[in-house]
């Protein structure tokens, strides 16, 4: 299978497109891994969100990952600060919002937040359910419920979803609901918004090439064998650059869709041959 070439685009993202404007993460540290160059949704959509001069609030459970990312951040010149907070707690959702708002409003909230356990309908437990979507749909709306209220005018909010909110594979309908759900959510949440020019969008991420990524390809092999649009997956940095055109003011009038990062995959289409001039 030919595959194309693809570098990690950091030093493409415009350093002023979002100057001195706060961004609240939550979900910004990544899993670890063994490669050093491969990057976590979180952590690119923090570090490009950065680079384009926003002063990002790093938001993770893990205090070693928050702290890992605002280190790469300074590393490369940004302004970031970590917030420590575990979004299965509700009272945690509010905290982290009060702990992101200190210094004043912000001006966009990307949440990038998902758990899973794998389980077919005939295994899922009503705890395992509700687990799921205590993270992947309660914890959404009780940060966007928050962080509303504490917003600029003309802000923007950015849910993370799945490609797997349309398509059904059948393993893991829990995860599958919790993504689905999080359309009807967005659209609530831009129609509060919109009075005070508040945006809310979904990116839709299809298989992307990330430490949580492999892990999964490492539980289904299959996963990692698909034909795929352009012979490749998604990187992290593919989702970034969405996110960063949907807080931006390049995107002021886009207000809730859902914007597939997924090559076409959740098209039909699959491998593509390379066009050749």
């Amino acid at each position: 299978m030919e595959t194309f070439t693809h570098s990690p685009p950091l030093a493409a993202f415009a350093t002023d497109a979002l100057a001195g404007r706060p961004v609240l993460v939550v979900g910004a540290g990544q899993a670890a891994s063994d490669e050093a160059s491969l990057v976590g949704n979180g952590r690119a959509i923090s570090l490009a969100l950065a680079r384009c001069g926003a002063v990002v609030h790093c938001a993770d459970r893990g205090p070693a990952a928050a702290h890992a990312t605002v280190a790469a951040i300074e590393a490369s010149g940004g302004q970031a600060r970590p917030i420590v907070a575990d979004v299965s707690d509700p009272a945690s959702c509010r905290r982290l919002v009060d702990e992101a708002t200190q210094g004043g409003p912000l001006h966009a909230l990307v949440l990038n937040v998902g758990i899973s356990d794998r389980r077919p309908l005939p295994d899922i437990t009503p705890e395992s359910w509700d687990s799921i979507l205590q993270v992947n749909l309660r914890a959404h709306m009780l940060c966007a419920q928050a962080a509303l209220p504490r917003m600029q005018s003309g802000g923007a909010i950015v849910f993370i979803s799945s490609l797997a909110a349309r398509m059904a594979a059948g393993r893991n309908p829990a995860y599958e609901t919790s993504k689905a759900a999080l359309s009807a959510l967005c659209r609530a949440v831009a129609l509060e918004g919109h009075a005070r020019g508040i945006r809310a969008n979904i990116v839709a991420a299809g298989l992307v090439d990330t430490p949580m990524g492999r892990a999964a390809s490492q539980a289904r092999p299959e996963r990692g064998r698909m034909p795929l649009p352009f012979g490749r997956q998604a990187t992290g940095w593919d989702i970034a650059a969405a996110v960063v055109f949907l807080v931006s003011d390049a995107g002021q009038y886009v207000n809730a869709i859902e914007l597939p990062v997924d090559g076409g995959l959740g098209q039909g289409i699959a491998l593509a041959p390379h066009a050749t001039s």
